[in-house]
Formats: structure tokens, C-alpha cells, sequence
């Protein structure tokens, strides 16, 4: 037996977790329907308990525990800087952004968001998330694709973070 022992997440890191979740799901929901962000949010914020689904399934319960001011924050701006996002993703990508999976999409921009824009965020955590995400939520291999891509745009965006961690 290691003498590594594996921590369970705190409050803070299960809400900040939650609020990516759902920014996941809503940011999915607004890429396959073209309904506004906010609207996506109306829906999100209006759901209901379905004591029929599984707690992660269940928006409504996730919502109890989200950091809902970060879920806000995840949604309306990458939303709103998709292009830019887009275009910092895109030389990166194997094939063109139209043909990724939708959900790794998501992650991918919502990745490509607090690796940008979100500096109190370390590189390693942003890149954890998207895989965990993924895990969650993409193909059965996607996470190896959202980790290939988060790192190497880590490296693009975070490079003096990205050098001190590897020394």
C-alpha cells in the first residue's frame, strides 16, 4: 500500500464540479437547439426533482449543490466568445470543428474558456475537469481526445505556468 492517500473533494470543489456539469449540459443544449443561452438557463434553473433519475442525471439536483454564479459565469461567456474560442481550438483539432462529437465540443470550449480567461483556475485542474466531463458525459474515448487538445492549448495559452509545472 501507497502512502498516497486520495482526498475527497471539498464543498467548494463538488460546486464548482456541479456548476461545470451543468454549463456542459446547457452549453450542449444551445449548440443542438440555437435557443438563446438564456433561455437554456431558464430551463435549467426551472427544472423540477425527478426522483426517477439518477442524482448526477437529475439537473435539478445538481443545481442544489452548483456554484450557481459560476455556472452563469461557464454559460453566458462561452457563449458569448465561442468564436474566439473556436478559432484557439481549431488548429489543434485532427479534423474541423463541425465534425467533433457536440459534448466534446462543449468541453472543448468550455476548457478553452477558463484556460483563457480564468487564470485562478491552475491549467492542470481546467484540463482534469474537461477529462472528467468527458468521462461523464462524451464517447468512450473522448476524454483522451479532451486531454490531448486542453494540454496542448494549455501550453499555447498558459506556457510560463505550463514550463514552471514541468521543471
Amino acid at each position: 500500500m501507497s502512502g498516497e492517500r486520495t482526498r475527497a473533494p471539498s464543498k467548494a470543489q463538488q460546486s464548482r464540479h456541479a456548476a461545470r456539469e451543468l454549463a456542459v449540459q446547457g452549453l450542449y443544449q444551445w449548440q443542438m437547439t440555437g435557443k438563446s443561452i438564456t433561455a437554456v438557463e431558464a430551463e435549467f434553473r426551472s427544472q423540477v426533482a425527478d426522483d426517477d433519475l439518477e442524482d448526477h442525471e437529475n439537473w435539478h439536483k445538481v443545481m442544489e449543490i452548483a456554484d450557481l454564479a459560476l455556472f452563469h459565469e461557464l454559460l453566458h461567456n462561452v457563449a458569448r466568445e465561442r468564436q474566439a474560442l473556436d478559432a484557439s481550438i481549431a488548429p489543434l483539432l485532427d479534423r474541423r470543428l463541425e465534425d467533433l462529437d457536440p459534448i466534446e465540443l462543449a468541453i472543448l470550449r468550455l476548457g478553452a474558456y477558463e484556460l483563457a480567461k480564468r487564470l485562478e483556475v491552475p491549467y492542470r485542474a481546467v484540463i482534469t475537469e474537461g477529462v472528467e466531463l468527458a468521462k461523464s458525459f462524451g464517447a468512450t474515448d473522448g476524454h483522451k481526445y479532451v486531454n490531448g487538445i486542453l494540454d496542448k492549448l494549455a501550453g499555447r495559452l498558459r506556457s510560463a505556468e505550463v514550463t514552471a509545472r514541468r521543471r
